[in-house]
């Protein structure tokens, strides 16, 4: 089973935390919609005759398509793929945008996963990151997606800012379980270097975030995620039986993905390829035919690294017969050797077949895994 991403590249405003590739001028969208409908025809065969068990709209702000557009996308891949009747359609949005009417829209659409990225419930909060909703918005929005019949929903919340406490945090967990939701992503503040929150840092306008208070804020959530029956699957995700994501667990399980749009990636299992992070090239290169992405084909090596990078953060972790079957006999002595000063620090543990981290090693998670790297 494969997947394929969309990269939906518009946004209303830009977060003060955010570097994922976006514009907020949104006058190339409709050409940028004819480029993604055009890439589609470009690379029909990436993912040879496997069939599409997920589809997922992301950004930027999908949200901020028109139903016109939305369904022209998901047209042109049923036309295209071969698409299992249960597909996972996941659709990202931001909860100013979930009208009524918009959520008719996705209805009509068949779109069966929402993801909300309500981010937080505290309203300097919400300004601070620069954010176009409100709190008050945030629990509406979830509530109102409810009442029009969605019930897989995934929620993103965001901790470790200079607004959060234990305490705060704590009450945000538990106004998030109360919403009834069953899925919940939630991320450790970064300061990434290219943006707003990063500029502030290095001219001494923002801290620097407070480690140790984060590693609370993950222990405490982990702990009271699960006492509610959420399921610690992934190092930042949480859901209840049954709804795991499928287009992300299969991202982390190795399974093959076709990205789209600009700074969009994919995985065919041998090589990776990414589009430019630029809008107004990609459409230029996709009218062209070509130039519109960059390849490289994986070693072992590294794709042995990739997949502790990956394996590691999920339930599942490393699978030692998928390893032996997969991987040069060295590389398995190699793995054999490192993962027992981990075992014996306590920061791994053998389940069966499997080498997955403690509560101690996913805080970890990456550095963890470097030590892994050959």
């Amino acid at each position: 089973m494969s997947g394929i991403y969309l990269h939906i590249p518009y946004c209303k405003q830009a977060c003060n935390y955010c570097d994922f590739h976006f514009s907020t001028s949104l006058r190339s969208k409709e050409a940028l919609v004819e480029a993604l409908l055009a890439e589609f025809d470009l690379r029909r065969n990436y993912l040879s005759d496997k069939r599409i068990q997920t589809i997922y709209f992301g950004g930027g702000t999908p949200s901020l398509l028109p139903e016109k557009d939305t369904f022209r996308l998901l047209e042109k891949i049923y036309k295209l793929f071969d698409v299992s009747r249960d597909a996972e359609i996941t659709f990202e949005c931001n909860p100013d945008d979930l009208s009524v009417e918009k959520l008719k829209e996705l209805k009509r659409l068949e779109i069966n996963r929402l993801s909300i990225g309500l981010q937080s419930f505290n309203e300097e909060e919400l300004r601070w990151m620069n954010r176009a909703h409100t709190a008050e918005q945030s629990e509406a929005s979830v509530k109102r997606a409810q009442d029009k019949g969605f019930d897989n929903i995934t929620i993103d919340l965001i901790y470790g800012s200079k607004f959060s406490s234990l305490r705060s945090w704590k009450a945000t967990l538990d106004k998030a379980v109360a919403l009834g939701v069953p899925h919940l992503s939630s991320y450790n503040l970064t300061i990434e270097e290219k943006t707003r929150l990063g500029h502030d840092f290095r001219h001494q306008k923002e801290a620097a975030i407070d480690d140790e208070q984060s590693a609370e804020m993950f222990m405490e959530m982990s702990d009271r995620l699960e006492k509610h029956g959420f399921i610690h699957y992934e190092i930042s995700n949480f859901a209840k039986e049954g709804f795991f994501s499928i287009h992300n667990s299969n991202y982390w399980k190795g399974e093959h993905y076709l990205g789209l749009g600009p700074s969009a990636h994919s995985f065919d299992g041998v090589s990776r390829q990414w589009n430019l992070p630029n809008n107004n090239t990609y459409i230029k290169q996709i009218a062209e035919g070509e130039g519109f992405y960059q390849r490289e084909e994986l070693t072992e090596a590294e794709r042995f690294n990739e997949y502790m990078l990956i394996a590691l953060r999920t339930m599942w972790g490393v699978d030692i017969t998928y390893l032996k079957r997969t991987f040069d006999g060295e590389l398995v002595k190699h793995f054999l050797h490192e993962s027992q000063a981990l075992i014996t620090n306590g920061s791994m543990a053998l389940k069966g077949e499997c080498y997955v981290l403690t509560e101690k090693g996913k805080l970890l998670a990456d550095r963890i895994a470097s030590e892994l790297f050959v």
